[in-house]
């Protein structure tokens, strides 16, 4: 069942998850109701989806610079503006966002080599096409 729905629900039960474990983690990020988590979710998965792909392409040369690293501080930055926009969703410092930008990732990483099967080993197999090239 490879369903966009299904994919979009997992990845928001994954996302959902990142959150919960850092606000156990991190003594600064908490939030008050599980609708409040939801919402921290929706909003975070719009930013993520909007916001992020424009922050990597204009700060492009800074991420090449430092290695990646850039990555996780633009991830923070989504972070700590979800903290400052939804009510009931407390995170008090950009170090506080930092450690929970890295314990979402660091989630979001392992709940995808759990969840997503392993490709067989070998080649990948050959497409045929019927068009002659000359």
């Amino acid at each position: 069942m490879n369903n966009a729905f299904v994919n979009l629900l997992v990845r928001w039960f994954v996302l959902a998850l990142g959150v919960v474990l850092s606000t156990k983690i991190v003594p600064g990020i908490s939030y008050d109701t599980g609708t409040t988590l939801a919402v921290v979710v929706l909003v975070l998965s719009f930013f993520n989806a909007v916001l992020k792909p424009l922050l990597l392409l204009f700060t492009l040369p800074f991420i090449v610079l430092s290695l990646g690293i850039g990555i996780w501080i633009i991830n923070a930055i989504l972070f700590y503006f979800v903290g400052r926009l939804v009510d009931g969703f407390h995170v008090a410092g950009f170090g506080s966002a930092l450690l929970g930008a890295l314990i979402v990732s660091m989630t979001n990483l392992l709940m995808n080599r759990l969840l997503v099967p392993p490709r067989p080993p070998g080649p990948p197999p050959v497409k045929r096409d019927d068009v002659i090239d000359i």
